[in-house]
């Protein structure tokens, strides 16, 4: 059997024979997401609620719930597309991904790939600890953490193909809302119980409100700093998003008439912190699992999950062992108290300089691989039967002024949604700094494709909201 016979029988999703309206794909996508809350809230029959608790960290970054039929998340999708992307990228597999089969060899690709990884990683979790089973339930934990998986899988194709956006930034951007929900507005606390004086509201703001009456000015501050920065990284995130560079193009056939072509600062969105985080959870999975078998090869945790020696300490976010929301927050409550400012460990710029490296990489990478270099954007503009006013109709020529642009920008791009990850973290922003950061591009960016494609066909209310 040959290869492309392989990925013709390989189970999918039949794509719209049509155009699909807005009422259409904004009901596929509700199914989906109400199925993806569903699964996570479903634990899997057999495995240990012992030592879960230290994954937590990592549930924002990719889309999971651990011990549950969610556990597996985005991450085989994620490596199997950072695996190709470098495959491809180093042209160790020469596909042109310009063309319609060249796409379609390198998504089935992918897609097997994130099934194959399903069921590798599934063994992986279970067998070395990191989901732990009960006696004589392993291979059943195992094949309903792989499942789990694989339904992610087809689901991010039901996504991409019958509604906004991709599955993967869907189930993100879904996770990450309402966990910056829960973390402001949650009048419990971290028990279930109505807030005391011995312990306060888990939300920010009941514990503004709290710590007001209760007379404590500095533990209000501490409240407050983590709310202001959200709100002002969350609008300088849609400030860089707005900011673009426009080529001016014109109809071959009808003089007189044209358009602009965008070319925005973060041209390639939150593909590259996603590869970068999910990249680093692995790593840092792979590394409690090793410690766990007495080979510490990666470092030595603590206490929660966190390193402690080795790799991992330098490349690990220093925000997840600062005992408040954010290290700004701890030296300003330091700076009212009078109290020693608190240790700003140096690991902060090995891990600021990984991440942004990172991020980077795989925008340059991201930016060849999906239809975004400058070659693939040309030849786009060339078939539409435009030019750039002043040249010759030619796509070497649109080609050659791209190159002015689309290189330098998916680097700015990677080192900008690399520096606002770490600046977000440093800042403590509510849902962590990668949280706010993934949840603000993915909406802004469902934004402007629902204004781009659906604008007509969206209810009148809706439509003039989105107007505004």
């Amino acid at each position: 059997m040959k290869y492309r016979d392989l990925l013709s029988i390989a189970p999918g999703i039949e794509g719209p024979t049509k155009r699909l309206n807005f009422n259409s794909k904004l009901k596929w996508t509700g199914i989906i997401v109400i199925i993806y809350f569903i699964m996570g809230n479903i634990t899997v029959w057999g495995v240990s609620p012992v030592g879960l608790e230290r994954f937590e960290f990592l549930q924002t970054i990719v889309a999971s719930e651990f011990g549950s039929l969610i556990t597996l998340g985005i991450v085989p999708i994620v490596n199997a597309s950072i695996i190709l992307q470098l495959l491809t990228g180093s042209e160790i597999l020469q596909w042109d991904t310009s063309t319609a089969e060249g796409k379609k060899l390198f998504m089935g690709t992918q897609k097997l790939l994130a099934m194959a990884f399903c069921v590798i990683q599934a063994i992986a979790f279970v067998s070395f600890g990191a989901i732990p089973a009960q006696t004589g339930m392993t291979g059943f934990v195992i094949a309903q953490v792989a499942a789990g998986g694989i339904l992610i899988v087809l689901m991010d194709e039901v996504i991409s193909k019958w509604g906004f956006g991709s599955g993967v930034s869907l189930f993100i951007a879904s996770g990450v809302s309402m966990q910056i929900v829960q973390r402001l507005l949650n009048p419990l606390t971290a028990q279930g119980t109505l807030p005391s004086a011995a312990e306060g509201a888990v939300g920010y703001i009941p514990q503004v409100f709290q710590t007001l009456a209760a007379g404590n000015l500095v533990e209000t501050a501490a409240s407050l700093i983590p709310i202001i920065f959200t709100v002002l990284i969350f609008f300088l995130v849609i400030y860089l998003n707005a900011m673009k560079v426009e080529i001016p193009l014109a109809f071959g056939q009808v003089k007189g008439f044209g358009q602009r072509y965008p070319l925005n600062l973060l041209y390639t969105s939150v593909i590259p912190i996603i590869f970068t985080h999910a990249m680093l959870a692995n790593l840092n999975i792979m590394g409690q699992m090793l410690a766990d078998r007495g080979m510490p090869l990666l470092g030595t945790f603590g206490e929660g999950g966190i390193p402690e020696s080795g790799l991992l300490y330098w490349i690990y976010s220093p925000q997840a062992a600062t005992p408040r929301d954010g290290l700004l927050t701890e030296i300003v409550v330091s700076r009212i108290t009078e109290a020693p400012l608190p240790e700003i460990t140096i690991a902060w710029i090995p891990y600021a300089a990984t991440v942004c490296a990172l991020t980077i990489l795989f925008s340059v990478f991201w930016a060849k691989t999906s239809g975004q270099d400058s070659q693939t954007v040309a030849e786009r503009i060339h078939n539409m039967g435009m030019s750039v006013p002043g040249y010759r109709r030619d796509k070497r020529i649109i080609k050659r002024i791209l190159d002015r642009y689309i290189p330098y920008l998916a680097i700015l791009s990677g080192l900008f949604i690399g520096l606002l990850s770490v600046f977000s973290d440093f800042f403590g922003a509510v849902g962590g700094g990668i949280g706010i950061l993934l949840a603000t591009m993915i909406i802004y960016k469902l934004y402007e494709e629902l204004a781009q494609q659906h604008m007509e066909d969206m209810h009148p209310a809706l439509r003039k909201f989105m107007n505004k």
